[in-house]
């Protein structure tokens, strides 16, 4: 074997080059000492020598030899992507094992692990795109995963995807057809979740050209034609900007680039305008050199809001909150004297570049810098959330999110700023506000559709322009799962309704240690689970549930627990349990409480037949509402809305003990109502919301506790109400209060 590997080493060394070769291998090497941080030249000599030597005598659809091809790919690694001399070396590899003789360990031997193993990764994949054969589940995880490992094996296969598009005039007008309509569905998608904007675009732009030859040719000459306009008011507008940053000794590039032609298209098919009524055509850059940090990305900011006035909803921090692929940058947009509004984007050097090359950029950031390594790492994450699922159906679930995002039955629906996502099919606005970043669906309050307030449930549909609307606080309600379909809302919303279960356990963990301990009474983990069984609950932590919600009384636990310690009697069987323990209600009770009041309901007007009652905290029933009670183990009742969360585990793990329940036709009593409110901040408005309050409805007010927030106000009122109708008018009155967006019942 040692023998066959020498000969195959010496053939390749002892390759002779032709003159333009020659030429293409010293411009490439050019090109990697300016781009990488070092270039192993013997290296990227021979992977292109074994690369004309494999592809001898083989021509592209062009007429021109093969080996142009990979030679390119190599150019794009080494000048688009700059990641390192590993993957340039890679990139001029990355056909031979699939298409020629070359085996894997000839390239093991002669390149080393790390070229192998990306060109192992390259070669497997290629069937998954080619085929999206997903059939075999946990092959495909295991594919993905190996792809993932390595950044490389994704970036070159961009690389060679987008070389194939720039040539792809070469190719019959089907095959043109073929390979964009592809490139469009899977390489596009996958590129903008990897971050790699300028790949993305670019692909977008390509493929467009050849699906819609004549809409590119138009938007195209149309952009050419106001270049020079649009040259000369860039130019007016920074020029005061410019002259600032300058005198504060920034150091600084400015860009005032045209979005891509597609993302044009895209606008002006969304909003049913012609081109000359799209005004947001291009957006102006400002990149600040090294050393500055994202604290001076904000003190450019303040230049610009000085010179010019800003739009307080079009205003975005993604410095502070970064996108789900490590974008950060600040978005804001600002008029000019003249009427006209322009976008500008404030950002780092380092931030351009991961906003340009997403991933790729991430790789060069990461030696030293855990953050960055971390944003490199977030797809291998994604993958791995899955395999380390403990649920059986894990591969199947990934394979189907993977497919939903990225093949069939997908919508395409665009940002504030025109960014492209894409969502399953059934996708609402939660949804989107998790595909943006987890933060931003965890604190969503509201959402706008194509400038219109809508209920955060509302399904989406492609084309829809979406802008989230969101609070200080978590915002996260299970009753959502119904109303989710991505892997990625659906398995936060799980673990939050888990949480706050262990939540509210805790805290009634916490009010039986204070009573415990007022009462000096000692007992055991052990020794409460066996009490909480005694009860008929499952474990400990369920019964802790229960006095965390209030549906059991902690007094009634330590009066129990109390009198059997005093006894010695923990250990006792369940028949000895019955009789002693004073909490435990008679199976008779149950049949005299349900007879009490209207037939088979209790009337909610007193102390009725000695059955006491209270008003669940957790969803605050008032006249008019759906309620149910619940007998708790001392014989009171706790009154919940139908509804309500709390009430619904209850009906789950103790049916028995639920009571129907019914209003009285008179009540005199008042309750207490919550609402929110959420609109566009201005002046005056929590006075006119008192108002309509006080003198309108001559409804009192307990609290009122109010947030403004990015040109948006967000209200929580607690109000005295008689009833559900009174509660509903005065929700009625608030919205037709101008700049008011949303009123609904707080829960």
């Amino acid at each position: 074997m040692a023998k066959v590997d020498t000969d195959f080493s010496s053939q390749i060394d002892q390759f002779d080059l032709d003159a333009k070769q020659q030429s293409s291998l010293n411009s490439l090497i050019k090109l990697c000492h300016e781009h990488l941080d070092s270039t192993d030249e013997e290296m990227i000599r021979r992977a292109f020598k074994l690369c004309c030597k494999s592809h001898e005598n083989v021509t592209r659809a062009s007429g021109e030899p093969y080996y142009e091809h990979p030679l390119e790919v190599a150019k794009i690694m080494a000048e688009e992507f700059n990641i390192d001399d590993v993957s340039v070396a890679a990139a001029l590899l990355h056909d031979t094992v699939e298409d020629t003789p070359v085996t894997l360990e000839q390239i093991d031997e002669l390149f080393g692990p790390a070229v192998k193993h990306i060109i192992d990764g390259l070669t497997k994949i290629s069937g998954v795109f080619e085929n999206r054969d997903t059939k075999q589940a946990e092959t495909f995880m295991k594919l993905l995963l190996s792809m993932a490992e390595d950044i490389r094996v994704v970036l070159i296969k961009f690389a060679d995807r987008v070389h194939n598009m720039r040539t792809i005039k070469h190719l019959p007008k089907q095959k043109q057809l073929n390979k964009a309509t592809e490139t469009m569905e899977l390489y596009a998608p996958l590129a903008h979740r990897f971050g790699l904007f300028r790949i993305k675009n670019e692909l977008e732009d390509l493929c467009f050209k050849v699906i819609d030859p004549n809409s590119y040719r138009f938007i195209g000459r149309k952009l050419r034609e106001k270049k020079e306009a649009r040259e000369q008011f860039i130019d007016e507008f920074m020029d005061p900007i410019k002259e600032e940053l300058s005198t504060q000794k920034f150091r600084f590039e400015i860009k005032g680039r045209p979005k891509h032609i597609y993302s044009i298209y895209r606008k002006m098919q969304m909003q049913q305008k012609p081109f000359e009524e799209i005004y947001d055509l291009f957006a102006i850059r400002i990149i600040l050199e090294d050393p500055h940090t994202k604290e001076d990305c904000w003190r450019v900011y303040s230049v610009i809001t000085d010179k010019y006035t800003p739009i307080p909803k079009r205003f975005r921090d993604f410095i502070s909150v970064p996108k789900a692929n490590g974008y950060q940058s600040l978005h804001t947009t600002v008029i000019t004297k003249k009427g006209r509004k322009v976008e500008v984007q404030i950002r780092t050097r380092k931030m351009d570049n991961i906003a340009e090359q997403g991933l790729a950029a991430h790789w060069k950031y990461k030696e030293g810098n855990s953050s960055g390594n971390n944003e490199l790492d977030k797809f291998v994450h994604w993958v791995r959330d899955v395999l380390d699922a403990p649920r059986p159906d894990a591969a199947t679930e990934f394979v189907k999110d993977f497919q939903l995002n990225l093949y069939q039955d997908e919508i395409y629906v665009f940002t504030p700023n025109g960014e492209l996502k894409t969502l399953p099919n059934g996708a609402s606005c939660i949804d989107f506000a998790f595909e943006i970043h987890s933060e931003i669906g965890e604190r969503a309050i509201a959402a706008k559709v194509n400038g219109k307030m809508v209920p955060l449930r509302q399904k989406l549909k492609s084309g829809d322009q979406v802008e989230i609307v969101t609070g200080n606080k978590v915002n996260l309600n299970p009753d959502w799962m119904g109303d989710v379909v991505t892997h990625k809302a659906k398995a936060r919303l799980r673990q939050f309704s888990k949480q706050k279960e262990r939540r509210v356990a805790n805290e009634g963990r916490e009010l039986w240690e204070k009573r415990a301990s007022r009462g000096k009474v000692e007992i055991t983990d052990q020794e409460l689970t066996k009490v909480a069984k005694r009860f008929k609950f499952n474990d400990a932590q369920e019964m802790f549930y229960e006095i965390g919600t209030g549906a059991f009384e902690v007094n009634e636990l330590f009066k129990v627990v109390k009198q059997l310690k005093s006894k010695g009697r923990l250990d006792k069987d369940e028949e000895e349990f019955k009789k002693d323990q004073g909490a435990a209600i008679p199976e008779e009770y149950y049949k005299s409480a349900r007879s009490v009041g209207d037939g088979n309901a209790l009337l909610v007007e007193g102390e009725l037949d000695h059955v006491k009652y209270s008003y669940a905290n957790c969803c605050n029933p008032i006249p008019g509402d759906n309620v149910i009670g619940f007998l708790s183990r001392n014989g009171d009742v706790k009154i919940h809305r139908s509804n309500c969360k709390n009430a619904h585990h209850l009906i789950k793990t103790d049916s028995e003990r639920i009571i129907d329940i019914s209003w009285a036709r008179n009540i005199e009593n008042q309750f207490l109502g919550a609402i929110k409110v959420v609109g566009e901040d201005r002046v005056g408005l929590v006075n006119d919301i008192t108002e309509v309050l006080s003198k309108s409805l001559q409804t009192n007010m307990k609290s009122i506790n109010v947030n403004s927030d990015g040109g948006m106000f967000e209200g929580i009122i607690t109000v005295y109400v008689n009833d559900l109708k009174h509660l509903e008018k005065i929700i009625n009155k608030l919205e037709r209060i101008d700049s008011i967006k949303t009123v609904m019942r707080y829960e």
